[in-house]
């Protein structure tokens, strides 16, 4: 066996999502690599929820269509997902809810002999589970002992007693190799922010960025930061933008409803020169959409949100890896060129989870602190159209920021002459931006560099991309900066591909059109927006009906 799938189902309320995390985190600790999606209704309460972890010997990073084990909380789980169960798969179900073969558990008589609080169903299908694929009881132990720290004893009874009436159907190979900490894109993003001295996060919740500000409200008093939760998004940014101009590196978060908010404090930051990091996690959409779902069709609203013309740096990160080293470069390049930048996720990546491996190392980037000599003008000369940055309270600078056209003190101005000077800045800035930002990874490759057809895709499709181009033997080729658009590396990675199929998970192609304006033709757009991500066997039949 070289890698495993599972698919866990019941109704909203019964911990499926825990049990999913507490699935991946047992098959982690064996030295797998693992991943899992959690699908669940944009419901207040209610609803069937699902997790499907899938786990191997080497990396993995999407889901398959079939599984190896069903476990079952509730009949609605059968019904909907049993033709997902490979041929000599196995069901565990709750013997008291679902009829049916398989491993039977009575989930409801364990918990009252124990006397544990309902809740705890779900480690007597663990704990079933994990006999089946003769994992042992130490392993079980360990991991409940870090992921499960309410009621820890009266889980680990319930899981026991679901692992002692299971039987072994299999067993998982011995991999010998390191165990590797799991973690969602979420948290990835909220640990690189914090690691590039972010000192106040302001967040609305709104699915699928809110668990960045639930772990970063977890984590303020321990990191000592602010973590701020206003009345809605206009307010949001307008605090971020009054504690950047005050000198506070700050994040916010939001999804598309939201960023139509700030939009209009986001157009203040690229005028006033104000460094902010807004965190836009994508969901399906126009409007409110599939809340709890996912896509890509909000690359173009990034890249041209506000009004006016003022540089802005975008990138859309494809792996946890790239979600924490780009949370980071954002806050650093952000504050250096004084300049809005958009980390741009989505539902899958997000709420992902996934074995967290080495990162790469940032390159330093200091922000452009004024020097305190001379009279001090907050939009002076500085070099690469940067302005040095001073912050109220400094000895010897008036900060004047400004929204209006302004001249280098920051002094409202309507000189035809100095509104084109100070456009002709901020234009200067995003030319050095783009300079500085050629010793990032920029675009990545994987599959075959000398393969005719190339994949051409962005953000979370990541994963599964480069598994179907090593099957199938394509070339992969993901931009990771979309603005400043990194054209000439874009190019070099595309040199020698005969035909180029984009795979995005929007209707329109926004990639396509993207890297169309810069000469490059996609020659066909393979689109998913159900809100569902490629499962591996589904975007390997889609592929092969236009790459033969």
């Amino acid at each position: 066996m070289e890698e495993i799938s599972i698919l866990i189902g019941g109704r909203a309320g019964e911990g499926i999502n825990i049990a999913g995390t507490v699935i991946t985190r047992i098959l982690s600790a064996c030295g797998l690599r693992a991943y899992m999606y959690y699908d669940y209704p944009s419901l207040i309460k209610g609803g069937h929820n699902f997790s499907v972890i899938r786990a191997a010997e080497e990396e993995v990073r999407c889901h398959r269509e079939k599984v190896d084990f069903l476990l079952a909380m509730d009949q609605e789980t059968v019904r909907r997902h049993a033709g997902r169960l490979r041929e000599g798969g196995e069901v565990i179900r709750d013997a008291g809810v679902v009829k049916g073969d398989g491993i039977g558990v009575d989930l409801d008589t364990i918990v009252t002999e124990e006397r544990a609080p309902p809740i705890t169903r779900n480690s007597a299908i663990i704990g079933a589970f994990c006999k089946a694929c003769g994992i042992p009881w130490t392993t079980v132990e360990e991991v409940f002992a870090r992921a499960v720290p309410k009621e820890q004893e009266a889980n680990l009874r319930v899981a026991r007693r679901g692992y002692d009436v299971s039987r072994e159907v299999l067993r998982l190979p011995a991999t010998g190799r390191k165990p590797l900490p799991t973690i969602t894109g979420n948290d990835a993003v909220a640990l690189g922010l914090l690691d590039a001295g972010m000192e106040g996060y302001v967040a609305y919740p709104m699915t699928p960025s809110s668990s960045i500000l639930h772990t970063l409200a977890g984590l303020a008093d321990r990191f000592g930061i602010s973590v701020v939760h206003p009345e809605n998004e206009i307010a949001v940014m307008l605090t971020a933008l009054g504690a950047a101009y005050a000198g506070r590196r700050v994040a916010v978060g939001t999804s598309g409803g939201g960023f139509c908010l700030m939009t209009e404090g986001f157009s203040l930051a690229g005028m006033a020169e104000i460094p902010v990091l807004v965190v836009l996690a994508q969901r399906p959409g126009p409007s409110t959409g599939v809340p709890t779902y996912s896509a890509q069709g909000d690359l173009l609203f990034a890249l041209s949100a506000g009004q006016g013309e003022f540089p802005r740096i975008v990138a859309a990160p494809g792996t946890p890896e790239e979600a924490w080293y780009w949370a980071g470069a954002l806050m650093d390049l952000a504050w250096h060129f004084q300049t809005p930048a958009i980390l741009l996720t989505d539902k899958n990546l997000g709420e992902g989870i996934f074995s967290f491996g080495e990162t790469e190392k940032r390159p330093a980037l200091e922000s452009s602190l004024w020097d305190g000599t001379g009279e001090y003008g907050r939009y002076g000369a500085g070099t690469g159209g940067v302005s040095p940055i001073a912050f109220p309270g400094i000895a010897g600078a008036m900060v004047k920021v400004n929204s209006y056209a302004h001249d280098e003190a920051g002094i409202t101005t309507e000189d035809g002459a100095i509104v084109a000077r100070m456009a002709e800045k901020l234009q200067e800035k995003g030319t050095t931006a783009a300079r500085v930002l050629e010793g990032y990874p920029c675009v990545t490759t994987a599959g075959d560099p000398g393969a005719e057809t190339a994949l051409l895709c962005w953000g979370s499709t990541a994963g599964v991309c480069t598994e179907v181009a090593e099957s199938l033997g394509l070339r992969v080729v993901r931009p990771v900066v979309l603005s400043p658009f990194p054209e000439a590396q874009v190019k070099a990675a595309l040199a020698g591909a005969g035909r180029i199929v984009a795979v995005e998970e929007n209707v329109t192609g926004q990639l396509a059109r993207l890297v169309s304006a810069h000469g490059i033709k996609a020659d066909v757009v393979v689109g998913k927006y159900d809100g569902r991500p490629f499962a591996l066997e589904e975007l390997e039949r889609r592929l092969q009906g236009v790459t033969a």
